[in-house]
């Protein structure tokens, strides 16, 4: 007679605890880039190319950025969940608001577009508001809503800076 070997004893194991995933909070891409723009032998400043350039970018940067707005209040409406625990209804608050502080930022990045395009409409787009210089196609591409060259907007923030002190 042969033995058999015992049998394993099966341990039931304790049931793991559910997760609730919470949603993931929207990565950071930095600055925008904008299209660069390559001024044609003996094109003048602000000719109607570069202004026809500029016009594009502004109006898909503010359809970027109004769509941003849109999506962000669809997301809030459909993830409104009730956490039980008080450190996630704190951190789901807390990423909620920071979301509605950068869609303030960004609503009124869009007026300031605005603004912009009515200045190209008035011919004013491209030249410092202070000074009335030319502003510069590499200044207006990092930034097309900048109103002030780059002397004047270093003064700019020097005087801020000594206000603040």
């Amino acid at each position: 007679v042969v033995a058999k070997p015992a049998a394993k004893k099966v341990v039931a194991k304790p049931a793991a605890k559910k997760v609730v995933a919470k949603p993931a909070a929207k990565k950071l891409t930095g600055l925008k880039k904008f299209n660069s723009y390559t001024p044609k032998k003996n094109e003048s400043y602000m000719s109607k190319s570069q202004i026809k350039h500029f016009i594009k970018i502004l109006n898909e940067w503010k359809l970027e950025l109004g769509n941003d707005i849109d999506r962000t209040v669809s997301n809030m409406q459909e993830d409104i969940t009730a956490y039980a625990d008080p450190n996630d209804r704190a951190s789901q608050e807390s990423d909620m608001a920071l979301e509605l502080r950068n869609r303030d930022r960004e609503r009124k990045l869009i007026k300031k577009i605005n603004v912009t395009l009515s200045n190209i409409g008035d011919d004013e787009y491209g030249y410092c508001k202070l000074c009335g210089e030319e502003i510069g196609l590499n200044r207006l591409l990092a930034r097309p809503t900048a109103t002030l060259c780059i002397d004047c907007k270093t003064l700019d923030e020097i005087r801020e800076k000594q206000v603040a002190k």
